[in-house]
């Protein structure tokens, strides 16, 4: 177990959230552990279903499962897959369920494909009307995973996702089942493609018209060539390095690629440890107990050390929420003074996931922040008590699936570092406030002389007259802060953004001063232009935002932490609208509409659960002195 001493910020901050979240974490406690005594007590979950009820459960199954199913002296292990073959990240999970069913047999249980989930891909829907459905789509898995969990056939669950908003939309819906163990089991990063320097820039000429479609297809598939999750280290593969972080992969699963003899003794070992884990066992280990305030502390953190997606100040607070705990922004402000950037990941550098994982990968980062004292230690794994187990890293000798803790350090100082010699002091994602709300600025890409821009504001209701501005010139030539807004929860489902930042960075790179303030998301994937994202309150609750007119100063200081419009806006209505129920139509959005009329503001998740919002208390100025580390 870690012997280090915690940072005093990150204890601070861990108390903090422990003492907000007492009522509602009490009361999700209690009820998961009477359901886990009643597992305990009673024997596998299916044995309290009557004879009809059981007699559906297992009629599609082999004679052996069939036979097993009946009676109660093996536990149920329920797979929840977001299988596609269209998307790269979830085709490898084709076979997966087979070859787990085998594992989990072999170990002593019976596991059933209990349900899918709907995987849908950002990076194919970016600028487009289904990028409308895609944050609604997180809270829509978590219901889907719910349902899939609601048949009370199962002892614990192997969750199968890897991208966006399908990991927290599945951790979402099991920590509603927080008595059943959990496992997630990922899939892994595609090979390394065209190197991320050469599609930026290609990128950007094609934005310039400098080279044709069919030449930007070809870049664009050589980048994204096989099976397996993007490399960048967007949202998917910060999703990965949190869960492991978070003690709910097996250690070192994470960035092993698909298809390889690794990746397959990997999946099979977490179904084995799906049986074993469950409260029939000896080493009960319930999803609910696993997800606690130090774990959601240590994913912040690791998602300010590596640099991760934005999308997550979203994710945590409503993953957080959905295990009784009330994480805000505040903390993550709080931590983000304290923790330092390790990791150079496109956009942020131009190494890939497979660097990381080639200079020392999980093992060097965790063991770097557990000795730093910036993680808990102490916590509840799916392998075991203590993230110190997370510092070995997992490899094959004589065909056997063994882990071996990693005493090297970084194999490659470009990619990833130790906290004594940081690429930067501080995390890589800072929270914003000033007259115009809350926002978050990623800044672990940007350049230092471009965190503070004062300019213009040049104001748009939509990303596309964004576009045709750049297409015609309209923005050549001229410093200006973009307010992109009506593009919050409530608008339209909070696109993300990034089809804007290659014109941006267009030019930023001719000289402009260019920066983006909108109450949308800019996700993962976008890199050096200064951004004000997931301003809270959004346009269409009367956020500032709305008043903002062509040619008022805005102030962005991400340095700093402020956001202000430096002009007078008492005495404004405000312009612009979103869309109406009406022309939010197509492409399935209204079948939405009831998500636009519920979900929580950016602040909170962005969530339509009640949970999320009901159980948020504190809010701006909610600070700890950073003081110096350790």
């Amino acid at each position: 177990m870690n012997a280090h001493a915690i940072d005093p910020v990150v204890s601070t901050v861990t108390d903090r959230i422990r003492e907000r979240s007492r009522e509602g974490r009490s009361a999700y406690l209690e009820r998961t552990a009477a359901a886990g005594r009643e597992l305990r007590d009673r024997g596998p979950a299916r044995g309290q279903l009557g004879c009809a009820n059981l007699a559906h459960g297992f009629a599609a199954c082999a004679p052996d499962d069939k036979a097993d199913l009946r009676g109660t002296a093996k536990p149920g292990v329920a797979i929840v897959t977001s299988y596609n073959d269209m998307l790269s990240a979830h085709q490898p999970y084709e076979t997966y369920p087979p070859e787990l069913k085998r594992a989990v047999r072999a170990a002593g249980g019976v596991a059933q494909v209990a349900g899918g989930v709907p995987a849908m891909c950002d990076g194919i829907t970016q600028g487009r009307a289904g990028m409308e459905l895609s944050l609604y789509s997180r809270d829509v898995i978590a219901m889907a995973t719910a349902i899939a969990l609601s048949h009370d056939m199962f002892d614990s669950s192997l969750l199968l996702g890897v991208c966006d908003k399908i990991v927290p939309g599945l951790l979402i819906g099991a920590l509603h089942f927080g008595h059943l163990p959990a496992i997630f089991v990922p899939a892994g990063p595609m090979t390394s493609g065209l190197p991320n320097k050469i599609k930026a820039r290609t990128r950007q000429e094609f934005a310039e018209g400098k080279i044709t479609r069919l030449e930007m297809l070809d870049a664009e598939a050589k980048s994204y060539h096989s099976p397996g999750t993007c490399t960048f280290y967007g949202t998917a593969n910060s999703n990965q390095l949190l869960i492991e972080v978070m003690g709910l992969h097996l250690p070192g699963a994470t960035f092993v690629n698909p298809h390889t003899e690794l990746r397959h003794a990997l999946t099979e070992a977490a179904a084995r440890r799906a049986v074993e884990i469950t409260a029939h066992g000896d080493e009960y280990t319930p999803l609910g107990e696993v997800v606690d305030e130090k774990a959601i502390v240590n994913a912040c953190v690791a998602l300010l050390a590596s640099g991760g997606s934005t999308n997550h100040t979203l994710h945590l607070v409503a993953m957080a929420a959905a295990a009784g705990i009330t994480l805000t922004w505040d903390d993550l402000a709080d931590l983000s003074r304290v923790v330092p950037l390790l990791t150079r990941m496109y956009p942020n550098g131009q190494a890939d996931v497979n660097h990381f994982q080639a200079a020392g990968g999980m093992a060097v980062f965790i063991g770097g922040l557990l000795d730093a004292g910036l993680l808990h230690g102490d916590v509840l794994t799916v392998a075991g008590r203590g993230l110190d187990l997370y510092r070995s890293a997992p490899s094959l000798k004589d065909g056997s699936l063994v882990w071996e803790e990693r005493t090297a350090g970084s194999g490659d100082p470009e990619v990833l570092r130790p906290v004594a010699e940081p690429f930067s002091p501080d995390g890589g994602i800072h929270i914003l406030d000033g007259n115009l709300g809350r926002a978050v600025s990623k800044v672990s890409a940007v350049k230092p002389e471009h965190l503070v821009i004062e300019a213009p504001a040049r104001v748009f209701d939509d990303q596309i007259d964004l576009l045709r501005a750049f297409e015609a010139g309209e923005l050549d030539g001229q410093d200006f802060v973009a307010v992109v807004r009506h593009q919050g929860p409530s608008a339209n489902g909070m696109p993300e953004l990034h089809k804007l930042t290659p014109p941006l960075a267009v030019l930023l790179d001719r000289g402009q001063k260019v920066a983006i303030v909108t109450d949308g998301r800019m996700s993962g994937a976008s890199g050096k232009v200064p951004a004000a994202i997931h301003l809270s309150p959004e346009a269409a609750h009367g956020g500032p935002i709305a008043l903002v007119r062509d040619g008022d100063l805005i102030r962005l200081d991400s340095a700093a932490g402020t956001l202000t419009v430096l002009a007078d806006l008492s005495g404004r209505t405000p312009e612009g609208a979103p869309l109406s129920d009406a022309q939010w139509a197509g492409t399935g959005r209204e079948l939405f509409q009831a998500f636009r009329r519920t979900v929580g503001p950016a602040e909170r998740g962005a969530s339509v659960f009640g949970a999320t919002s009901s159980v948020m208390g504190a809010g701006s100025g909610d600070t700890v002195d950073a003081g110096s580390r350790g």
